[in-house]
């Protein structure tokens, strides 16, 4: 008669601690590649807008994505982190001084970023996630005027 291995059941482990649980869903927040980004991206790349970098250091702010021969930076915010003027998410319940103190500092290093870069000669783009999600096309088209060449008088704040 063959032998069979034995299947043990797994350990129980203990439940997470509200801390733990709050910790692994923050480490769940990505920086980069996010589902947004990768929808802008594809869709750029589909529209014929290759050629950019992504996350390029060499300019403030680091934006999401970069044409630097055509000098246009384009960065693409979470709703909830970058505060987003259009659906307005709510402010955590608990603990709201810190949050509302890290929204102003995230608003304002990215108020300072754009401006260090429209010095620099740059346009700069803002798509939120919210109106990406809504209007891919719309969204392509004003990065394709951009990149066109659009005076740079013509400031977008949103697609």
């Amino acid at each position: 008669m063959p032998k069979t291995k034995k299947k043990y059941a797994p350990a129980e482990t203990a439940p997470l601690t509200a801390q733990e649980r709050v910790s692994r869903y923050m480490r769940g927040n990505k920086a980069k590649h996010t589902q947004p980004e990768l929808l802008l991206r594809r869709a750029l790349w589909h529209g014929g807008l290759r050629g950019y970098r992504l996350h390029w250091k060499k300019v403030p702010g680091k934006p999401d994505v970069c044409y630097p021969g055509r000098r246009l930076a384009i960065f693409l915010h979470g709703c909830f982190w970058h505060r987003c003027p259009y659906c307005a998410p709510a402010l955590p319940k608990t603990n709201t001084t810190f949050w509302a103190e890290k929204f102003a500092r995230n608003q304002e290093r990215d108020h300072r970023n754009r401006e260090k870069l429209k010095a620099a000669g740059w346009q700069v783009l803002v798509i939120w996630a919210c109106q990406l999600q809504k209007d891919v096309p719309g969204c392509l088209f004003a990065v394709k005027a951009l990149h066109a060449g659009v005076p740079e008088s013509y400031w977008l704040e949103a697609a």
